[in-house]
């Protein structure tokens, strides 16, 4: 068994506890003479003081019995040991569940079904199904078998048993010749070479950033494409929460990560996560301290070691697609604004005028719902038959959660077998 990396970067992972340590006693007001008290004032918040109050309170259980006639002591110091010894519990925890994964013995073990087509480091699975032929377009940074993670938890082999023929566009670990692709060579070279040897019309189905490839493929070629079903993607970058100061500020950073694109040919994995990181820096510490609580021989536990091992088999992203991310859609925001073009012709979703699925979780921290409404919104402009579903889950617990069947495997093959039977007719 190959030892297990992640969570990767896991040096930046343990900085961040070390970070959030250092955070939070830092913020403790220190007691000086002649100041008001503190603790009347801070923290602001409701939750905040209740959450002081109880520290303390526990705190000074422990420094005092019943009838101790000593005097308390000071509430910041007090506090102050009760938040050391709080983190240092969790950072033990969190170290526990790292090391839990690390050493859990499930390994994915699905067989790759068979080859349709290949083309360099892309190859074209074929699940097999006797209906309408779907292909599913996933993101360039991570592995494709998020939409195949293990038995119970593939949406592709769930579609093959539901009336579908799926087809799965792999992009593959980038070669020295894809290391030099820009998005156009994705679109318009590879991803239509595909959509061609797929051998006739199909519904195309995006992930993600996979969901921008496939709407930029349908309208070059509408003639090989009956339908379109966009997953979680984004397409107004300065939408939701801070996305509009965020957003740029990725795109601040290219010029930093030249050198190691100039090295490397791209953007290495690690970064790429790390970057992800930033979305949610306490998150990756936080659902391995839950991991740790778990029963390691439960169902729970082995869906979370063949997530956590999808996300830390990333694949790093080519320098020309990195440098047009980060520019073109993160910082100058060139979906919304119509101005991103694929081999020179501009993509925009009004002109796509055939059946229409629109997923867009609601729970999705990495790609906020305002972000994937503005292209609902953006499509209603135009002629397209919109199915706009709400799917009641995250990013990538749609596609592969415990409840992704109900939030989204059902409702995608309904509305893939109607438009089917639609346009046959």
């Amino acid at each position: 068994m190959n030892p297990r990396r992640g969570p990767r970067p896991l040096p930046l992972h343990l900085t961040l506890s070390a970070m959030r340590r250092m955070l939070a006693l830092g913020a403790i007001p220190p007691s000086l003479p002649g100041l008001p008290p503190w603790s009347d004032a801070w923290p602001i918040s409701k939750a905040g003081r209740a959450e002081r109050d109880r520290i303390l309170a526990a705190a000074a259980a422990l420094q005092s019995g019943p009838g101790d006639p000593s005097p308390p002591a000071d509430p910041t110091a007090l506090l102050r040991a009760a938040v050391i010894d709080r983190l240092g519990a969790e950072d033990a925890a969190f170290q526990a569940g790292v090391l839990a994964y690390r050493r859990h013995p499930a390994q994915r073990d699905l067989p790759d079904p068979p080859v349709l087509w290949r083309e360099g480091s892309a190859r074209l699975l074929d699940y097999g199904g006797s209906g309408p032929a779907m292909l599913f377009v996933p993101s360039l940074v991570n592995r494709a078998h998020v939409l195949d993670l293990a038995p119970g938890h593939s949406l592709l082999r769930w579609m093959a048993g539901q009336g579908a023929r799926p087809l799965l566009l792999d992009w593959g670990f980038p070669g020295a010749a894809e290391c030099g692709f820009s998005l156009t060579d994705h679109i318009a070279g590879r991803l239509e070479r595909a959509l061609l040897a797929c051998g006739g019309p199909v519904i195309m189905v995006g992930y993600c950033m996979g969901g921008l490839l496939a709407l930029a493929s349908a309208l070059r070629r509408p003639d090989r494409v009956v339908a379109l079903a966009l997953l979680a993607t984004p397409w107004d970058f300065h939408a939701g929460p801070g996305a509009a100061a965020q957003a740029p500020a990725l795109a601040a950073m290219l010029p930093g990560l030249e050198p190691v694109m100039e090295l490397t040919g791209g953007l290495p994995t690690d970064m790429v996560q790390a970057l992800f990181a930033g979305l949610d820096p306490w998150g990756i510490a936080r659902k391995f301290r839950r991991f740790a609580t778990m029963d390691q021989d439960s169902a729970r536990a082995r869906q979370f070691v063949a997530l956590e091992d999808w996300l830390n088999d990333g694949v790093p992203l080519p320098a020309p697609v990195a440098r047009e991310c980060f520019t073109a859609w993160y910082g100058r925001n060139d979906t919304a604004r119509l101005a991103w073009r694929v081999a020179g012709q501009v993509v925009d979703p009004a002109d796509w005028a055939g059946p229409l699925f629109i997923a867009v979780p609601r729970a999705d921290r990495i790609v906020p719902p305002a972000s994937a409404m503005g292209l609902a919104d953006r499509a209603a402009k135009g002629a397209a038959r919109i199915t706009l579903h709400d799917a009641a889950a995250g990013h990538i617990g749609m596609a592969t959660g415990p409840l992704a069947e109900s939030a989204l495997w059902r409702p995608l093959r309904d509305w893939a077998l109607v438009s089917s039977a639609a346009d046959a007719g």
